[in-house]
This record gives C-alpha cells, structure tokens and sequence, in this order.
C-alpha cells in the first residue's frame, strides 16, 4: 500500500491530561505543521489508589485514539508514532490498556521514560527555537515535569520529576476550593519532588529559561489576555494568578480571561509547580516555547526513516545508545559485532520478508547480550536482560527494551523462561538466530559468517552447511544437536540439522 501522503509525519503524544495529534512535513530547515488535534482525556485523573487506571479513563482515552486512527486513515505505519507518557509508566494495568488501545489506533503505542521523554521534548523545542544560548527547558505535564539543560541541539542533561498538574491539583484541590493552606502545601510537595535539581539545574547553567506544552502555555496565556505580562511568565505574575484563585475561593468560581476551561480543574496544581520552580530556582523569567514533545517524536521518526535507509544524513539516537552501553558496561565489542553479523545473515536467509525495524532488533540485542558479564559471568544472559530492560536509554522506549530483554535472555539455557514470548512467531526467529550465532562464535575468534544457511518453511526450521565445515568444526556441531533438542523440548519451532 502506498501512503496518500507520502511527505507527511505523524505524531501522537498521550498525556496525562491531553492526548494529541501533530502532523506535520519536513524540508531542509523547515517545519510545516500539516494538522493539530487535542483532546482533554485526563487520563492521569484515571488512576485509582492501587494504581489501576479505571475503566471510565480507558473508554475516554480508547474514544479519543478512535478520532485520532480516522484522521490518520491513508498514513502508513511507518509515518506514525505514538508515544504514552508517566500515567502509563504507572498504571499497573497498562498491557491491558495499549492492546485495546493499539487496536483502535491501528497503530503501535511506545511507552517512554520520563528521561527519553525530556529528551524528544528538547528536541522539539531545539528544532522550533534555535539558540546556541545554554538554556534550560521545562516541560509540565499532568503527573510530572521534565527539565532539561541543553545548548543548540544537544540536551546535556535531562530529568523527569513524579510532579504535574494534575496529580497535585487532585492532592491538594480535590475538593473544589482554593486556600492559601492548600497552596503551600501543594509548593512544599512540589518542592520536595524537584529538590534533587537544585544543584544540576541551578541559574549559573543557563541563560535563558523556556516553558514548552500545557501548563506553562496555559499560564502564558492567562497572563497575557488579563494584561499582566506579555505572555512571559514571572515570579509577580505568578503571584497575581495565585491571589486571583484565592480571591474566586473555588474552581468553578475562577473566571479569568485566557483560562481555557480545560485548564481550570488543574491551574492550581500547575502554579503551585511553576512558583516552586521560579523561587527555587532562580528563574525570573520563563518564556513559552514553540516545540514540544509531539514535534520532538516527529523529527525523531524522521531520523530514524533516514536511518533505515541508510542516508547518510540520517541518525538513530538508539544505535548511539547502544555504542555508550557497550562503553559502560565494557562489552567486548569485537565479539558482540562477530555475533550480530552471524545473526544477521541467518536471519536474512530465514526471514526474507522481515522489517527493518526487526532486523535492528535482533543486532541491538546481539550487540548488548553480554553486557550483564560486567555483573558476572555466572547466568550472565539474565543480568543482561535485567539491564537493558531497566536502564535508561535515549531512543528506546520502554516496551522495545522489553523485547531486547526478552530476546537477550533467551540467549542461552532453557526456552521455558520465554514460552509466552516464544509464540510471536517473528520473536522465535529471532531467538534462534541469536543463539545460533554465539554458538557458531563460542570459540571467540573469526568466522565465516556465511557458513551456515537458515531457512523456515511454517514452524520447521533448518541449518545448511558443508560437509567440509563440519569436519573442522566438530565442537560447534556437538552443540548445535544441543540447540536442536533445546528446541525440541520446546515446541516453539523445530530445528533439524542438513549436512550437504
């Protein structure tokens, strides 16, 4: 299928108090925006006491993806990225919440870390508002807050803090009013959360200081459209919408130009974090950005499609991560890139019609399977597997490092541990391929990464190689009958051995 739009890229950005929809076309130095649609779902809102997100927050967040999977109609899934944020880094139900929610999008959902969060976040802010200025980036959403220090187009260093406005307007403003008590509260839990930063992000690292999304928009525009400011936000202003809260009393009393009925049930929450900000941090005066996180997914995407196509102006901040993950956890390289190059070729044999995307898989996880050996070499694959799964990693989201997880512990031992994942026929593929290839490189020297041929007709898989190969290596032929026992026993796929 070809796409209807082929220069368009789409992102979805699924907040905790929004969810929204930016598509948009990109040429050498220029961003045109296409379309923008948004929504207030307060998912976050949806979170009970045993962190569940309840069923009336599914079926508005599930209502909204529907609205948004219509516009998209004529996207192909390679033009579309959908990125979930802290309420679903939460909600203990969340693998319940995205197969339904994939399946109305008709696209995948990426939950992100708040730090790969920040990161996409300055990436959009960088692209919209250039500056070789050091800057410090804040982003408020409704169950957290990302900052981030960065210079041109490079974050430096990026945070995400368990604070938003949602979740702390439904703290300390539950009941409908506003009093002075509730407001210092809400400041002194703010500031609890965001007391870590003080050294990291204090005034001496940045020059200039910019709010991008909801709650700092929202309060940019407030201060604007009642004449206190022109749109910039100030500790003063911020102190004049506080006494403008106290003085309505209540959330249904507040009338203030500017102030989008959307934003009313969470202001409250959002000054409280934006006054702990500017006193702790010395912040006098923080302008709204014109980027963020949905602009940021989108010049990402359009990265990462460079990538894959191997232009030469393309970059995937993913195969960056991977290089300093070897660097920290001193992975012997030369035998990870002897592994991924075996892996490769037997996969490409098995699976012809496999996708990009999966092939990088596979030579990510051959790149990092032993990274866990800087733990110990005793079940390595399982310190590894915990690591990658857990570790920040800018470019990754939290589901794909799963999957690397899953393929890297699969390495080596019993299927058994992995039965559930082993159905996904593709993930089988890939497992095998994996452990064929470090047992074709167990002696840790060169190999013919062409010596052995891999081809799957259904669930039946076979290893080709030459008569001649096998009476040199007769060690990685004894473990090869190994693997196909290993197999054998688990049902998964079969694997027969073929001499010829």
């Amino acid at each position: 299928m070809t796409s209807r739009f082929p220069d368009h890229l789409a992102a979805i950005d699924m907040g905790s108090n929004s969810f929204r929809l930016e598509i948009g076309e990109l040429s050498p130095g220029r961003y045109k925006r296409i379309d923008y649609l948004k929504e207030t779902v307060r998912l976050g809102a949806g979170l009970d006491k045993s962190g569940l997100l309840t069923e009336d927050a599914t079926l508005r967040g599930l209502a909204c993806l529907g609205r948004f999977a219509q516009r998209l109609r004529g996207y192909e899934p390679a033009q579309v990225r959908a990125v979930a944020t802290q309420t679903l880094r939460e909600a203990r139900n969340r693998d319940a919440f995205l197969l339904r929610a994939q399946e109305v999008l008709g696209h995948p959902i990426e939950v992100i870390s708040g730090r790969e969060e920040a990161r996409l976040i300055y990436a959009g802010v960088a692209r919209l508002q250039p500056s070789e200025d050091p800057r410090l980036v804040i982003d408020i959403g409704g169950r957290s807050t990302e900052m981030i220090l960065g210079q041109g187009r490079t974050p430096l260093r990026a945070e995400s803090f368990q604070v938003g406005s949602v979740s702390l307007s439904m703290r300390y403003f539950a009941d409908g009013r506003f009093t002075e008590a509730a407001f210092r509260a809400a400041q002194v839990a703010a500031g609890a959360e965001l007391e870590e930063a003080l050294t990291p992000f204090a005034p001496q690292h940045w020059r200039e200081a910019l709010g991008s999304s909801g709650t700092a928009g929202a309060v940019s525009q407030l201060l604007q459209a009642s004449g206190i400011t022109d749109g910039a936000i100030t500790p003063d202003g911020l102190r004049w919408c506080i006494e403008q809260c106290l003085k309505a009393g209540r959330i249904d009393k507040l009338n203030l130009p500017g102030l989008k009925e959307d934003r009313r049930a969470v202001i409250a929450g959002g000054l409280a974090i934006l006054y702990t900000l500017a006193t702790h941090f010395g912040i006098q005066l923080l302008q709204p950005a014109r980027g963020a996180l949905r602009q940021g997914v989108i010049f990402d995407l359009d990265e990462r499609l460079h990538a894959e196509s191997r232009d030469r102006e393309g970059h995937d901040m993913r195969d960056a991560s991977v290089v300093e993950m070897q660097r920290r956890f001193e992975v012997d390289t030369t035998q990870a890139w002897r592994v991924a190059g075996v892996a490769d070729a037997l996969h490409a044999s098995a699976a012809p019609q496999r996708s990009p995307i999966q092939a990088r898989e596979l030579r990510w996880a051959c790149a990092l399977h032993e990274m866990g050996m800087m733990i110990s070499h005793h079940d390595h694959h399982r310190h590894s597997a915990y690591v990658l799964g857990n570790v920040d990693a800018a470019g990754f989201s939290q589901s794909q490092q799963r999957r690397l997880a899953e393929l890297v512990l699969a390495q080596r031992g019993g299927l058994r541990k992995v039965e559930p994942q082993l159905a996904n026929a593709d993930f089988a593929v890939q497992v095998m391929c994996l452990r064929l290839a470090i047992l074709k490189c167990h002696a840790r020297g060169p190999v013919d990464a062409t010596a052995l041929r891999l081809e799957l007709s259904g669930r039946q898989a076979t290893l080709g190689f030459s008569e001649a190969w096998v009476l040199t290596h007769p060690r990685t032929l004894f473990l090869l009958n190994e693997e196909v026992e290993a197999w054998q026993r688990s049902g998964a796929l079969k694997l027969a051995l073929a001499p010829r």
